[in-house]
């Protein structure tokens, strides 16, 4: 799988959060390792959600993983915290922010 097909999928996943009642600003960057290697950064900014295939300098966290377990944590298949212990995920930064990001993989726009 090439960069910019894992991108389009991960995309999917994240826009189908709901995000209408963060009210805080949030900024995560993801750096993928291993097939579809890339950059993309995920920011919930007054209620809204943005997912772009960029640096995100001024970020809160930063989670560095495969793409495979991206696609799992995005997907509700593995559990973010289990992630980290069992090092499959690499976290830096604000961990009470990285927290934050189960939520908003676990939340669903509603139809």
């Amino acid at each position: 799988m090439t960069y910019e097909e894992f991108f389009a999928k991960v995309k999917e996943k994240f826009m189908a959060a709901d995000v209408s009642d963060i009210t805080e600003h949030l900024a995560y960057q993801f750096n993928i390792t291993g097939e579809a290697e890339g950059v993309f950064y995920v920011e919930v900014k007054e209620g809204k959600l943005y997912v772009e295939p960029y640096d995100y300098i001024d970020r809160d966290a930063m989670f560095t993983c495969s793409a495979e377990n991206l696609m799992k944590l995005a997907g509700g298949k593995l559990d973010p915290i289990l992630a980290v212990t069992m090092k499959k995920l690499k976290v830096e930064g604000n961990i009470d922010k990285a927290l934050k990001l189960k939520n908003l993989i676990g939340s669903k726009k509603k139809k």
